[in-house]
Order: C-alpha cells, then sequence, then structure tokens
C-alpha cells in the first residue's frame, strides 16, 4: 500500500507542473497567440504528454490560462474602493486594472481564436460587471453622460485599455503615462454633453 506522503507529494507536483504550465502558456501566447502545446511544453520544461496529462487541448490550456489571469486580476480588483466620485473610482479602476489589461489581451486574443464568445463573456462577466455598475452610478449621479448607453461606455473603456497595452508594447507610449493618457481620455468621453 502506498504511503500517504507519497501521494501528497505527487498532488504536490502536480500542483508545481500546472502552475508551470500555466505560466509558459501565458508567456508564449503572450509573444504568439498561436504557440503550440509543444512550444508550451518547451517553455515549461515540461514534456508534451505532461502537459497533455493536466490539459487534454490547447483550448482547454487556453480557457485555463485565461480563466487564473481573470482570477489574478479580480484578486486586486475586488479589494478596490470604487465609492465615492465616480470620476476618482473610475481613474482608481484604470490605474490599477490597465496593465492586468495589457497583460491578459494576447491570452484573450487566442481565446478568441478558439473558445465560442459565451463561454470568454461568461470568464469576463464579473469584471466587465464592476465597471457596468460603477458608469451606471455615474451617469446616476450626472458625473458621466447618460445619452449613450452604459454598454457602449464600458465597451469604449475596454478599446481605449487594449490600445494603450498596443501602444505600450510597440513602445509608442510610456507605461508610465498610460494610466494617466487612459484616463484622461475616457474621461473625456464619458462626459456630460454641453447643455444647447
Amino acid at each position: 500500500m502506498p504511503h500517504p506522503g507519497a501521494r501528497t507529494g505527487r498532488r504536490a507536483d502536480a500542483e508545481q507542473n500546472t502552475a508551470r504550465i500555466l505560466d509558459a502558456a501565458a508567456a508564449c501566447l503572450c509573444r504568439s497567440t498561436t504557440a503550440s502545446m509543444a512550444e508550451i511544453a518547451q517553455a515549461a520544461g515540461l514534456g508534451r504528454v505532461t502537459v497533455y496529462g493536466h490539459f487534454p487541448s490547447r483550448e482547454a490550456l487556453i480557457e485555463a490560462t485565461l480563466a487564473r489571469l481573470l482570477e489574478r486580476g479580480e484578486a486586486v480588483l475586488g479589494g478596490l474602493d470604487l465609492t465615492g466620485d465616480p470620476r476618482q473610482a473610475l481613474r482608481t479602476l484604470i490605474e490599477s486594472s490597465w496593465r492586468l489589461i495589457a497583460d491578459a489581451d494576447a491570452v484573450l486574443q487566442a481565446a478568441q481564436s478558439v473558445l465560442p464568445p459565451g463561454r470568454i463573456r461568461e470568464l469576463h462577466a464579473k469584471p466587465a460587471q464592476r465597471v457596468e455598475d460603477l458608469i451606471r452610478r455615474g451617469q446616476a449621479d450626472g458625473a458621466f453622460r447618460s445619452d449613450l448607453p452604459a454598454t457602449w461606455l464600458v465597451g469604449v473603456l475596454y478599446h481605449v485599455l487594449k490600445g494603450a497595452a498596443a501602444d505600450v508594447a510597440g513602445g509608442r507610449l510610456d507605461p508610465s503615462n498610460a494610466a494617466r493618457f487612459i484616463a484622461a481620455t475616457v474621461l473625456a468621453a464619458y462626459a456630460p454633453p454641453d447643455e444647447p
């Protein structure tokens, strides 16, 4: 009969391997959204059989990688105080999330090529709801324009965030300016239109 400590050691090894695979997948997909299982296995320092033992397909691995990045983002963003002035709350959210979104963007692109849109929406539901709730509160307070749907304004924020991430990656935007530029752009777009 195997010793109970052996099972615990195998579980710990499996957890370490899973973490190595997910780290390698995120890094490889950031370099190329078409990274193969073989490339990811090599980056993880593991054999392909081991990788397939944890993730039966490339789709399953990409989904797990995206879910993990979103969980890590949720751990950061879930603790933010977004009460008070909606404009300041939006600045706080942007400062805390732009880098997370930049890091997850390539993995999201890879996921969009292999996962159904409904699954991607499901994975993004919590962060998207947080932003939409903040925008709706700002609209109700008169801090944000209410002549456009909150869902549209959520999309505007994500497009600006992704554009900034691409500019940082391409060397066109200094990362130290990113949060300020994003906030200035989005707050201008969210400003209530002047009364006629």
